[in-house]
């Protein structure tokens, strides 16, 4: 069991990096401060989603407040619930509600888990309004190799940041004729400079090296080309920190041959949904996968990025590793890094250990089994 331990406070180091770096998913330009926790009560927006989001958002209730014990200084969560609608709100063109998207604009930071938007329905996708409504322009995925979870690359420790308002998911599609559909793809240069800045940002403060601009601008020579312009531009800034451009299909192959080779990877929309995914992939599944979206004004909200699974929900069965490893980038974002510590170091060593993980870890343990042994761990 020491060994595990051991294991688990490795790799929390190595995806941390140096102690006088700024911590995983701490956003630049925060206006958090101190004075904020005076009250000893942060107020977070939860968004338990749909299937089983509810199950594996009681998970992360559950450690977040068994953690909470251990510190008399530590500054408990209080959550502030919104569930999905089952009507459209005009205000929002979506299910989610106006009221929901007020809770995480005034309390600045919140966890989501996942939620499901019916295909070709007509309305507007969940995720889509949240992201262009509370201006979500950066997601930040971190992928790193778990200890004593083997797969078949045992050394990947990478960054993906996904350029999140705009691209080909931009929402702006139409018919042309009967036949004929169009779909736009955006590229601004505010936008653009946006990411690549908080992605540069990122690498400094967090001791990484290499910055990878991925993009099919040999082929959509304007908008990937106006991407690359303002990755450039902003590369000027940081002589200390390798730039490289990395065409998307390139990128593919050398993902999956040597992942090693890369650092941290910033890209448009559409690819970084692909990348990201293809990474998480390489450690085991979103299942594992944390991610954090970054917004102007200091909101931070971090979710689970894999699906809702409707075929397992209210069985016990599902994997709550996620949302909670999202959980803890949501209290890292709050300074709360002594408890975001305990919780993850919790998770990676009852994973290592083995005696409790669920079906698609390769064990058969239920949710709240495996819930108790992480609980256990604090």
């Amino acid at each position: 069991m020491v060994s595990h331990q051991k294991m688990g406070s490795q790799i929390l180091r190595r995806v941390l990096g140096s102690p006088n770096s700024s911590r995983v998913f701490s956003s630049f330009n925060r206006p958090f401060s101190s004075s904020d926790f005076s009250s000893n009560m942060i107020r977070a927006t939860l968004f338990p989603g749909d299937g089983i989001g509810p199950e594996i958002a009681e998970s992360v209730k559950q450690c977040i407040d068994y953690a909470a014990v251990f510190r008399v200084a530590e500054v408990p969560i209080e959550w502030e619930e919104h569930y999905v609608g089952d009507q459209m709100d005009p205000r929002t063109q979506s299910f989610l509600t106006w009221e929901s998207l007020e809770s995480v604009r005034q309390n600045r930071v919140g966890l989501k888990g996942p939620m499901a938007t019916p295909i070709g329905k007509g309305h507007r996708s969940l995720n889509l309004t949240l992201r262009k409504e509370l201006n979500l322009y950066a997601n930040v995925r971190p992928c790193y190799s778990l200890p004593g979870y083997k797969t078949r690359y045992d050394d990947v420790n990478l960054i993906t940041i996904r350029e999140n308002t705009e691209g080909e998911y931009s929402g702006l599609e139409h018919q042309v004729v009967r036949g004929v559909v169009e779909s736009l793809k955006i590229i601004t240069r505010q936008a653009s400079l946006r990411v690549a800045e908080y992605a540069f940002h990122y690498a400094k403060t967090h001791g990484r090296e290499r910055v990878s601009a991925i993009h099919k601008a040999n082929i959509m020579q304007k908008t990937d080309g106006l991407f690359l312009k303002c990755c450039r531009e902003v590369a000027e800034k940081y002589p200390e920190i390798v730039y490289e451009e990395v065409v998307i299909d390139n990128c593919c192959m050398m993902l999956v041959k040597n992942p090693a080779l890369f650092d941290v990877l910033v890209m448009p929309n559409l690819y970084g949904d692909i990348i990201s995914d293809l990474c998480a992939g390489l450690i085991g599944g979103l299942g594992l996968t944390p991610s954090c979206n970054i917004g102007e004004g200091g909101i931070a909200l971090a979710e689970a990025v894999h699906g809702s699974a409707p075929d397992i929900a209210g069985k016990n069965l599902a994997n709550p590793t996620a949302l909670m490893l999202s959980a803890v980038t949501m209290l890292r974002h709050l300074e709360l890094h002594d408890k975001a510590d305990r919780i993850q170091n919790a998770i990676l060593t009852t994973i290592a250990e083995g005696k409790y993980r669920t079906a698609d870890l390769g064990g058969n343990s239920t949710t709240t089994d495996f819930t108790k042994a992480i609980c256990d761990h604090l």
